[in-house]
């Protein structure tokens, strides 16, 4: 037990680290969306790339803060029906959905690397290369693996009644 409370600190840590540095885009975001929108509106001359800096910004910060999103439980769960299950059963229900959303993740995982490594394109205006952005992918999702399978450890325990 002490060696999974380790395990799910060590992921705990690098799920917020990965959600600081997306919280850490959030407000240059911003300030480009409204400078963009200043300088088209009063100034008849927006920001050139705007647009795909904006894309690559809200990648970051929703793939790396998918896995603390899962950490602290924010992510949408519809439980009108589940919640008048026994507690066993509603364990039983969350790892059989944990399990399917580990092998998805998995696979996005697998994928997210694959296209990664073999991505050569570049953005059109900017020419930003795409390549790092399609690792985070692989990133994002490998932390929010690691998030759903400590709740899988979590409900497999509640399940066998040692939780």
């Amino acid at each position: 037990m002490q060696t999974l409370d380790k395990f799910r600190q060590m992921v705990n840590r690098a799920s917020y680290g990965a959600c600081f540095i997306g919280m850490f885009l959030a407000i240059p975001l911003m300030l480009l969306t409204v400078g963009d929108v200043m300088g088209r509106s009063f100034f008849n001359k927006p920001i050139p790339g705007t647009f795909e800096l904006s894309e690559y910004m809200l990648a970051v910060i929703v793939l790396l803060g998918a896995a603390y999103t899962q950490q602290v439980k924010g992510h949408v769960g519809v439980d009108f029906l589940t919640s008048r299950y026994s507690s066993r059963t509603q364990a039983v229900l969350q790892a059989v959905t944990t399990f399917a959303g580990l092998v998805i993740i998995a696979i996005m995982v697998w994928q997210g690397y694959l296209e990664g490594i073999h991505e050569k394109a570049v953005s059109d205006q900017l020419r930003v290369p795409q390549w790092p952005f399609k690792l985070l992918v692989a990133v994002g999702g490998l932390l929010l693996w690691l998030e759903l399978l400590l709740d899988f450890i979590s409900s497999v325990l509640k399940i066998a009644g040692r939780q």
